[in-house]
């Protein structure tokens, strides 16, 4: 049988994203290129301890002057995780949402956390569709996890430089474990990990971390 894909090459495995059977040739090279791969297909998995992200040029590092440190992350545990659960339900509930979508939110998000900072406000939205509904998911979920907060607690103890600081920690992330395909998940697979572990602690018992809705 041929290649699905190619129409040349011996089909060799069977490629969910497509509907059908590819070469390993093709699997290597259209892998979230020009197939959507599921996320648990089994050899996107394979490929996934295999791969190497491209390097990055430290001059392109968006906010490169914030030093996430890791006393600030320990200190800020339970907003770093919560905001990382909610931004993989934000992204992996929006049908056809890539990395390079999540980079866009983030980036917008952290534009106007920074504005922030300056004691000024400027909501910074991007013109890309999914990556502003993404925005926009992580705004509404940030603001009931700070009244969730409140009403356990009785105070207030979410600063917006918080917030800010562990959005540039997720900016960086995405930047180290994007794969640099088109269609790449890879950042968004690790989301979606974390995401699994922290809801089976959380299943554990009480004094578990508070989950962005």
């Amino acid at each position: 049988m041929a290649c699905k894909l190619c129409q040349t090459r011996r089909a060799r495995r069977l490629c969910p994203g497509v509907g059908g059977e590819v070469c390993s040739l093709c699997c290597g090279t259209e892998r979230e290129n020009t197939v959507n791969c599921p996320l648990d297909c089994e050899y996107l998995r394979e490929a996934r301890e295999r791969e190497k992200p491209p390097e990055i040029d430290p001059e392109s590092v968006p906010n490169r002057d914030i030093q996430v440190t890791d006393e600030f992350l320990e200190k800020h545990a339970v907003l770093a995780r919560a905001m990382m659960r909610g931004l993989a339900t934000s992204a992996l509930g929006l049908p056809g949402v890539v990395d390079l979508d999540v980079r866009e939110a983030l980036d917008s998000l952290t534009r106007t956390y920074r504005t922030l900072e300056s004691g000024l406000y400027y909501e910074s939205k991007p013109a890309n569709i999914l990556a502003a509904r993404i925005h926009e998911l992580m705004q509404k979920g940030l603001e009931e996890f700070r009244k969730a907060t409140v009403e356990r607690l009785g105070v207030s103890t979410i600063r917006d430089s918080d917030v800010f600081g562990v959005l540039v920690f997720l900016q960086h992330l995405e930047l180290q474990l994007n794969n640099g395909r088109r269609r790449g998940r890879a950042f968004l697979d690790f989301l979606r990990q974390q995401a699994e572990a922290d809801r089976e602690e959380a299943g554990a018992g009480p004094g578990s971390p508070l989950v962005l809705p």
